[in-house]
């Protein structure tokens, strides 16, 4: 690590301290990989190694997914080869664009949700609709996969 950066973490982590963290600063590695899947859709992710040599994934483009923490870079390889397997393949659908702008529109309404949360004090009737809300979309997604037709069997569905 060079000495700019060294200077700017050791600035910052006196800043969480002066806040009250607790901090501990984590020797690792970070990477960056991206896949240019079409002209128009590019699928990146980011992943680091922590001192206990393990390497937590996230997708980041065409929308963010924390992914999980794994054991070994080959484990991350081969999570990031199905992936973009079915990105290739879901890249073919005519739909790709609307998905990429929907599963966007989730992640957004996530970070609205997290606002209201902080930022206002909410009547119970308020997370009641909210949660029948969230059901419609699970059932609508349930139905969805139902009568599709599956076109990636390299592994199975997470969550479904």
């Amino acid at each position: 690590m060079n000495k700019y950066v060294l200077s700017e973490t050791n600035q910052h982590v006196m800043k969480l301290i002066q806040m009250g963290a607790d901090v501990t600063v984590v020797s690792s590695q970070m990477v960056y990989v991206s896949f240019d899947i079409t002209e128009d859709v590019t699928v990146s992710y980011v992943y680091n190694i922590n001192k206990k040599n393990k390497y937590f994934l996230e997708r980041i483009r065409p929308y963010p997914l924390p992914v999980k923490t794994y054991d070994s870079a080959e484990d991350i390889c081969n999570i990031i080869k199905i992936d973009i397997e079915q990105f290739k393949i879901a890249a073919q659908s005519h739909n790709i664009q609307e998905f990429i702008k929907t599963n966007q529109a989730f992640h957004d309404i996530i970070l609205k949700f997290e606002d209201l949360f902080l930022y206002y004090n909410i009547k119970p009737e308020v997370f009641k609709q909210l949660r029948k809300d969230i059901d419609d979309i699970e059932n609508t997604i349930d139905e969805a996969t139902g009568t599709a037709t599956r076109v990636f069997f390299g592994k199975e569905p997470d969550n479904l």
